[in-house]
């Protein structure tokens, strides 16, 4: 039995600076206008607190994905906060292919919710990903980094996708 594990999350470089830019200008605004007692200290702390949540709250999401022999697993946390299985019965086609996130899918992130012209996909980063086609027509697309386990893992599973 073979067994493929990834775990993800959003830490690029380029997000986090674009980030901390984004949080530094309310930041000063709320921090000037306690100083000039515009403000009380409740509602600055309350800002405060609300403004480093509301950024830092990216750093919560966490892509996990799991291909064993019952199928692909995967969660999408905060949006899953459990695992789906998609069992191998439901999978027409699994294959390794590179993608362009903003082109086919808008961005990076749980996208195209109501199953679009590409499908839906769950990414975090990079551009490679798992793309599922299902016996129903539709597509899933999840983002992975471990090209070459997942390449692998998919072929020792391949006996057991549903071929028409």
């Amino acid at each position: 039995m073979k067994v493929f594990k990834e775990e993800q999350r959003f830490i690029q470089l380029w997000l986090i600076v674009l980030l901390a830019v984004s949080t530094i200008v309310p930041l000063v605004i709320v921090i000037r206008e306690y100083l000039n007692d515009k403000t009380s200290l409740y509602n600055f702390l309350a800002t405060l607190a609300l403004i480093l949540f509301a950024t830092g709250f990216i750093f919560f999401f966490k892509l996990k994905t799991r291909i064993d022999e019952y199928g692909i697993h995967y969660q999408f946390f905060p949006f899953h906060l459990k695992s789906r299985l998609i069992k191998w019965s439901f999978v027409k086609k699994a294959y390794i292919r590179k993608y362009d996130a903003i082109s086919e899918y808008g961005g990076w992130g749980l996208k195209n919710l109501f199953w679009k012209k590409n499908g839906r996909a769950i990414n975090v980063s990079g551009n490679i990903g798992i793309q599922l086609e299902f016996v129903n027509g539709k597509k899933l697309l999840i983002g992975t980094l471990k090209e070459q386990e997942a390449t692998s893992v998919l072929q020792t599973y391949k006996s057991k996708i549903t071929s028409t």
